[in-house]
């Protein structure tokens, strides 16, 4: 396997020659994020089909989110054996097995007869995202650290409002509600894969393969407090898309009255949509000035979501729904600079992947917990303002945080700005 730049490892790989037979860095780069975006995409395809899933197999709202939380913990599980793996063996071979795993994770979809089928398509999924989240966020960064951090706070937002919207619409208007979404799904999959065959590899092997898959939490000193500070703001987004992409749903669907699929999609996709708008328009503002805004926007969109619960408002539900998205896509961005700003390139994924556990602990075990409440009360209004309250606890912790954040953001202010 050659090395883009086999006598270094630059923080870009952009100015190094061109290896013969390989695609160029921009469209490597490009190739990268779609994959981040599709494998995001892939994973919020099945939430406007839970319901059509619940009337055929007549499963609880409980198992409606061990179905969700189980994709969450194979993420988990995947990142703690296989997030350091392409540190050591290069980001191709680790991307393109990945590509292959979500194509087979679709055929299981297509052709589920039940809820076994479906945790087991779940997992697949879960397992190959979480192999290559933190390998192809490494390898972004190592072709463009500045592009690179953006891509990775944009695509999982992007791609998981397109996959909610766009299987909204296939289910609602086009037959084979069931099928159809996996199909496309599975051969973008494929041709990504075909695709990472022929870019340049950025990572340059070095030896302790084997010994990377023992699952590890150790992380360099200069990168924990910045981490530390950053976990309640990453707790708070992602423990909110959790909920929306397992229950909200189910949520909207309660407020307007109406059992459309479409509506399974429509709020993450307002909600990532807002997280897109706000990070591309606010690309060069400072980490800090991203991480406080991020909290502010969260509790704003929090309070607004909360409001319209008792006021029956399907119209404040998606303002305050929008509102939160920018404090889904400012915040974690901002956390996200702030803990990579101090890295070298050979430590990248091992970082991004102690940075998605966090992320995806925070999206499963709210959404299993917040399931199993609405199953014992049977009151979704009751469990989703409590759960409203605890973002806005953490998202005031964030602030706080973002406050003490200044070395990093500093560090980001002094950085050369690259247009995306």
């Amino acid at each position: 396997m050659t090395s883009a730049c086999p006598k270094a490892a630059p923080a870009s790989v952009s100015a190094c020659p061109q290896a013969a037979g390989r695609l160029s860095p921009r469209f490597s780069f490009h190739l990268l994020a779609s994959i981040t975006l599709a494998f995001l995409a892939g994973s919020a395809a099945p939430t406007p089909l839970y319901a059509i899933y619940q009337q055929q197999w007549g499963f609880s709202t409980t198992m409606l989110t061990v179905v969700f939380g189980s994709y969450a913990l194979a993420v988990l599980v995947a990142l703690l054996v296989a997030g350091r793996l392409s540190d050591h063996i290069g980001r191709r071979p680790v991307l393109m097995a990945a590509a292959v795993a979500q194509a087979a994770a679709m055929v299981v979809f297509a052709t589920a007869g039940g809820l076994s089928d479906l945790l087991a398509g779940r997992i697949i999924q879960g397992l190959s995202a979480g192999a290559a989240i933190a390998a192809v966020g490494a390898g972004m960064l190592d072709i463009d650290k500045t592009r690179g951090a953006l891509a990775n706070a944009l695509a999982p937002m992007l791609g998981t409002g397109t996959g909610g919207i766009v299987a909204g619409l296939l289910v609602q208007y086009l037959p084979a509600p069931t099928h159809l979404i996996y199909a496309i799904l599975g051969v973008v999959f494929i041709a990504q894969g075909v695709g990472v065959f022929f870019i340049a590899e950025t990572a340059r092997r070095r030896p302790g393969a084997w010994a990377s898959l023992k699952p590890s939490f150790a992380l360099p000193p200069e990168v924990r407090m910045p981490l530390l500070l950053a976990a309640p703001a990453v707790v708070a987004v992602w423990g909110l898309g959790g909920f929306y992409a397992s229950l909200g749903p189910t949520l909207l669907r309660s407020l307007v009255g109406s059992g459309s699929s479409l509506l399974g999609g429509l709020a993450l996709f307002i909600m990532a949509g807002g997280g897109v708008v706000a990070v591309v328009l606010l690309r060069d503002r400072s980490a800090r000035f991203l991480s406080r805004l991020g909290a502010l926007a969260l509790m704003l969109g929090m309070v607004l979501v909360l409001a319209s619960l008792s006021l029956h408002s399907v119209a404040l539900f998606m303002v305050g729904t929008a509102i939160a998205g920018t404090g889904f896509g400012t915040g974690f961005q901002g956390a996200l600079r702030n803990v990579i700003a101090p890295l070298p390139p050979t430590g990248r994924a091992g970082v991004l992947s102690v940075l998605f556990v966090v992320s995806y602990l925070a999206m499963g075990v709210p959404a299993i917990l917040a399931g199993y409440d609405v199953a014992l009360r049977g009151d979704i209004v009751s469990t989703s303002r409590e759960f409203g309250a605890g973002v806005l606890l953490l998202a005031a912790l964030a602030w706080l945080g973002a406050a003490r954040t200044v070395p990093a953001a500093r560090a980001q202010a002094a950085a050369p700005r690259v247009e995306p």
